[in-house]
């Protein structure tokens, strides 16, 4: 389908990519759940790969659910091309293996997603590639972290656990000067909040398992950049590693592409309503949430995003894992679990170091899903009474 590209993120959400009569006028896209496809002729079969070729080949290499997700997510990220993976992991490893090397460097933030920390931390180095956590939210932290060798800056933006902010615009403008590749996991923010590639980012990552897919039944990935880029990736670290979306799992992400911006936007004003009602509470702390105005970068957040996510955690007065495992297990409607971004709401009570003076704390992540706003405040206000 032939759209107008100053068509609204929701249109595009709903045609971009798609040929509805090419599927016999279907609405929404078959799922060609098959390994192999066939040729017509030596000749055709012969142009499989490469810049001449018109038809799929195996699945691996791609397929044509997949494709027209592909081409959705690169529109709404506003970048040339996409690349469709199994997993969040499979899609920031082959991203970040596409840019580096044996013997180079890479800078990433402390509050980096814990796997993809893993994967610096104790992974790379098995190739001599070393990493170094800076804690971000100033240029200066980067700056100062490039190594002659440094090959590569690792974003998260807002960031795990503390959802500190990066600003984009100046990481990206650091690295191009000095020929450093960027990729950012913008999984939180999502396309509907956030577009690093219009910042300058080179690659974007995407854990499509939460907001992308919404539904809690879905695990696969998403790499956004320029065709150059994505080609690359695909021909290599996608192809060779093996880390193919299954066309379900493809199918079941433009199903959840048909209702992300209402989705998103009742995640927005739920997730800011309930931010603030635990804010206002004198046994909490802290809530670190960027979309509040207390927030140390509320500014940035409001610069280079257009809204933020259902996702926040708060820290207790009362620091201990006693409290904060009683508030959690006091909890009726929000399950625990450790994932995020789909209906249901979600806690999970976590130690970890406050990005700002290093020393442990407990906090409570909380996802918030799509229930009645009310009810999820009501319970958290009851679970909270248990610390009295």
């Amino acid at each position: 389908m032939t759209l107008n590209h100053d068509m609204g993120f929701e249109t595009l959400c709903m045609h971009f990519g798609e040929n509805r009569e090419a599927h016999f006028g279907a609405a929404a896209p078959p799922i060609f759940q098959n390994s192999t496809f066939t040729y017509p002729d030596s000749a055709t079969f012969h142009v499989r790969q490469g810049p001449d070729a018109t038809r799929f080949d195996y699945t691996r290499s791609g397929n044509p659910t997949t494709r027209i997700l592909e081409k959705k997510i690169a529109r709404l990220e506003q970048a040339e091309d996409c690349r469709a993976f199994a997993s969040g992991m499979g899609a920031i490893t082959s991203a970040v293996l596409s840019c580096i090397k044996t013997g180079d460097h890479v800078i990433t933030i402390e509050t980096v997603y814990g796997p993809t920390r893993r994967l610096f931390s104790d992974f790379l180095p098995r190739f001599g590639i070393e990493t170094t956590y800076v804690r971000g939210t100033s240029i200066e932290d980067f700056e100062s972290a490039i190594q002659s060798n440094t090959r590569l800056i690792f974003v998260e933006s807002p960031s795990s656990l503390f959802f500190e902010l990066q600003d984009l615009k100046a990481v990206a403008q650091l690295a191009r000067e000095r020929g450093i590749a960027t990729i950012c996991d913008n999984s939180n923010a999502t396309p509907v909040f956030q577009n690093p590639i219009a910042m300058g980012i080179d690659l974007v990552a995407h854990t499509a398992t939460k907001y992308i897919g919404g539904h809690s039944d879905v695990v696969a990935g998403l790499v956004v950049g320029s065709r150059e880029r994505i080609g690359a990736i695909g021909r290599m670290e996608s192809e060779l590693l093996g880390a193919t979306c299954d066309p379900f799992a493809s199918w079941l992400m433009l199903r959840g592409l048909r209702t992300l911006p209402v989705r998103m936007e009742r995640h927005r004003r739920s997730g800011l309503e309930v931010a603030r009602f635990m804010a206002s509470d004198p046994r909490i702390a802290r809530v670190f949430y960027p979309g509040l105005d207390v927030h140390p970068q509320h500014g940035l957040a409001k610069r280079q995003m257009r809204g933020q996510a259902g996702l926040f955690s708060f820290e207790l007065r009362e620091n201990t894992q006693e409290a904060t495992f009683r508030v959690v297990d006091s909890l009726q409607i929000f399950c625990i679990g450790v994932s995020w971004g789909g209906y249901e709401s979600l806690a999970v009570p976590l130690q970890a170091r406050d990005p700002a003076t290093g020393a442990p704390t407990w906090i409570i992540r909380l996802s918030i899903g799509l229930e009645n706003v009310e009810d999820l405040k009501a319970d958290l206000y009851q679970a909270l009474n248990a610390l009295t």
